[in-house]
Order: C-alpha cells, then sequence, then structure tokens
C-alpha cells in the first residue's frame, strides 16, 4: 500500500515527519533512484526503493520510547559534524534506531524523550496539544516579583510575543535564584533568552518533567524504557 513518503521514514525510525519533511525538500530522499524533492509523493514501503542520505530506508520498526537524563556538553542530534559528544553516544546499547523528541541545548542538562515512533513525535511537539514542560532554573541576581511578573505574561522574542510561562520561586542563595517554570513552546534556546530579557542570565538549566514523564532517581547520563502506562498516557496528551 502507498503511503505519504514522510510518514515511511517516519515508520523506519530515521526521524520525525517534520524532519523528513524538511529532507525531502533539501533533496535528501530518493524513490527507485529518482531524488524526490516535493512534498506528497506516495510510495510502497515493501515494494519501492526508499532512500535517505544515500540509504536504505529500513523496514518499519517495533515502537521503542524511552527518556534520557541529558548531561551538559553534550549535542541533541544523531550526528555532528564537529565531532562532539552526542546523546546517541550514551544510547549505544539501545537496539534499533531513535531521535530525540524536540532538543536541549548543548549546555542543558535533564529530560530529553527518545522514540522512534515519528507520528507521536510530531504530536507531541505541535503547540496544538500544548505538552508541558517542567524546568529547574538558576539565575543570576536576585528576581524581582515585576521580573517575574514579566515572565508570566510573556515577553518578546524576535519580535514576536512568547506564550505566557509558569514561573515561580524556589528559592534564593546568594546571589543567584532559583525558579521552577513550566512552558508550552519551545523556541531556540527559550528560557535562556527569556531570562536574558529580564536581566537575568541562567547560570544553570535542568528539564525535570516533559508531559507525564519525570526524571525522579534516573541518573545523569542515563536512560530507561518507558512503560506501556507511561506510553498510553503519552499518546492520551495528543489524542
Amino acid at each position: 500500500m502507498k503511503i505519504r513518503l514522510q510518514k515511511i521514514i517516519a515508520n523506519a525510525g530515521l526521524g520525525s515527519r517534520r524532519e523528513a519533511e524538511r529532507w525531502i525538500a533539501d533533496g535528501k530522499v530518493s524513490v527507485n533512484g529518482k531524488v524526490v524533492d516535493e512534498l506528497g509523493v506516495l510510495a510502497d514501503p515493501e515494494k519501492d526503493n526508499v532512500q535517505v542520505r544515500g540509504r536504505r530506508a529500513p523496514p518499519p520498526q517495533k515502537a521503542v520510547h524511552l527518556i534520557f537524563n541529558k548531561p551538559a556538553r553534550c549535542i541533541t542530534t544523531t550526528r555532528d559534524d564537529s565531532e562532539r559528544p552526542t546523546v546517541m553516544d550514551y544510547l549505544k546499547k539501545v537496539p534499533g534506531r531513535v531521535f530525540p523528541v524536540g532538543r536541549l541545548d548543548y549546555n542543558t542538562q535533564g529530560l530529553l524523550l527518545l522514540t522512534n515512533d515519528g507520528e507521536l513525535a510530531e504530536k507531541l511537539l505541535s503547540p496544538k496539544c500544548g505538552v508541558k514542560r517542567l524546568y529547574e532554573v538558576k539565575v543570576r541576581g536576585v528576581v524581582e516579583k515585576k521580573a517575574l511578573g514579566r515572565l508570566t505574561r510573556g515577553v518578546y522574542l524576535d519580535k514576536r510575543p512568547t506564550a505566557p510561562v509558569e514561573a515561580t520561586l524556589i528559592r534564593q542563595s546568594g546571589k543567584n535564584t532559583f525558579l521552577s517554570m513550566t512552558l508550552v513552546e519551545g523556541k531556540n534556546r527559550h528560557i535562556r533568552r527569556i531570562c536574558e530579557k529580564i536581566g537575568h542570565p541562567v547560570v544553570k538549566l535542568r528539564r525535570v518533567g516533559f508531559g507525564c514523564l519525570s526524571l525522579d532517581d534516573l541518573p545523569l547520563g542515563s536512560f530507561r524504557y518507558l512503560s506501556p502506562r507511561e506510553v498510553r498516557k503519552l499518546r492520551a496528551l495528543t489524542s
């Protein structure tokens, strides 16, 4: 049965549908030896030779879902041309291919969801679903109520307003403040940039929750597979 190319790529565990669409647009996908650079093309995963970056797409995999406690100084990608450490260096024991759902920047620690389920990944990242991300944030300076209010109302990034952020004070320690922040959108370096906007640069950033998932006592640099119950809860967030 013929289905859209981006779904074939996602089902093969090579990336999300959004990533697949970008690869198609960039001319990195071919079907039976012919480069495809337009969306909407159909193919049969059982009969057609679908290649991504010169490699044939494997058959659909059994769904894998896991969370990883990402350390700092580690890039959220499946490969890096600059040969920096990637999250995949910590996941060599995972059978088959998985890819990150969203990103944590180079110096950010914490919960990262990885899967080969491209359809679920796309839905979890969609603003329509409003999946919450919970962060523990250490910022420089003493954060006053006025500055905290600016975060909760939203600030401007790239000349556009951000969605309001749930920001609460945890404690103050010397010249630093610890905050809990929950957001549903994830622009590039989002928390770091909005904290800079209010005059309190981030010293340390750690994601501790994603939707129904939490790090709990998972050691830094370690991963665990999700339980069937956790996967059902994730799917429920996107329905």
